[in-house]
């Protein structure tokens, strides 16, 4: 839980040292290090700082969890200019064999660059908003695939149609050869900007322990992108969209009202703070 205005003034200052003896241990710490230094220096200056922590974490056990409320729409009414609208479903998990080809199927979709569908229908063809873009999450109990955008109030209920079709048409028909050989392209070569500097480095490197991916994937990671198909793609855009979403919207939207799903009623939402969504793909 991200907390509320209720509960995180009950948090005392032993519920932050029964954490940290808790989940700070040396079974779940990963370190990544860049710079001049060898090995044996950096091995010492990590055994100063981080060998007095407790061999095993005492974390209790998270089980799996699954997206809810999926085809429902919440509307949450705040006095602001612009009506933010947040929209999301399941992922896929970055173990699993169809990641790469949810990879690419999430940047043709919306993954950040001037060619996606969703900036395409939504930003070039009609200014309704100024960016939009859509990501996958992975964690260790579950996985999502997350978009955002911001928009006029009257222009709200136009621009949740456009994002909801772009999904649904991916979703039935899949990419196009020429979306899919581009999208390839462009996430190999892209690869080398986020090693430019030894903080992004290191990111990677450390992103590449937490996600098991072993100490060859830069050399794999190419490769691995090439032998998805367009079959696989197809298919796995099915899998990746095919299943609804939730969607909130934050503001003064025109025309738009909360709606319900199909495993429950309908409800206004209060106004809370929400944490950052994650970790971006392979950008650190």
């Amino acid at each position: 839980m991200d907390g509320t205005f209720e509960s995180v003034p009950k948090i005392t200052i032993d519920d932050l040292r029964s954490y940290t003896r808790r989940a700070f241990a040396r079974d779940n710490l990963k370190i990544a290090v860049v710079g001049d230094i060898d090995a044996a220096t950096a091995a010492q200056l990590i055994d100063r700082t981080f060998g007095a922590l407790p061999a095993k974490a005492e974390l209790k056990p998270v089980a799996p969890v699954v997206p809810q409320e999926l085809g429902r729409r919440i509307v949450i009414h705040l006095d602001v200019p612009q009506a933010v609208v947040n929209f999301g479903g399941p992922g896929i998990a970055r173990s699993d064999p169809d990641f790469m080809a949810a990879y690419i199927v999430n940047h043709i979709l919306g993954g950040g660059a001037f060619s996606s569908r969703l900036y395409i229908e939504v930003r070039e063809k009609r200014g309704l908003a100024y960016g939009i873009s859509d990501s996958l999450l992975w964690l260790d109990r579950t996985a999502l695939l997350l978009g955002h955008t911001a928009t006029r109030a009257d222009a709200t209920g136009e621009t949740i149609e456009l994002i909801e079709r772009e999904i649904n048409r991916l979703a039935e028909d899949g990419p196009t050869e020429a979306e899919f050989v581009k999208a390839k392209s462009y996430l190999k070569g892209a690869f080398a900007l986020g090693l430019d500097t030894s903080n992004r480095i290191a990111s990677q490197l450390l992103q590449m322990q937490l996600d098991n991916l072993g100490i060859d994937y830069m050399e794999r990671r190419a490769g691995l992108i090439d032998a998805v198909t367009l079959a696989d793609a197809k298919r796995v855009a099915k899998r990746l969209l095919a299943g609804g979403l939730l969607i909130t919207v934050v503001g003064r939207p025109q025309g738009v009202s909360s709606s319900e799903s199909a495993g429950g009623a309908s409800q206004l939402a209060k106004p809370r703070e929400t944490p950052a969504a994650g970790r971006e793909p392979e950008q650190r």
